[in-house]
């Protein structure tokens, strides 16, 4: 019998299992997301 944490991790590698074609794009895409709200964050800085 599984506890809650086993089952978690469990979901967790099906899930990225189901989505492995797709992994790499939306983690490029996060850090790009990441890289612009830091950049916009310092522009008031430079002015």
């Amino acid at each position: 019998m599984l506890n809650g944490g086993d089952k978690m991790l469990d979901q967790i590698r099906t899930a990225i299992h189901r989505s492995q074609e797709t992994l790499l794009p939306d983690a490029i895409g996060a850090l790009s997301l990441i890289v612009m709200l830091v950049v916009g964050l310092h522009l008031p800085a430079f002015t």
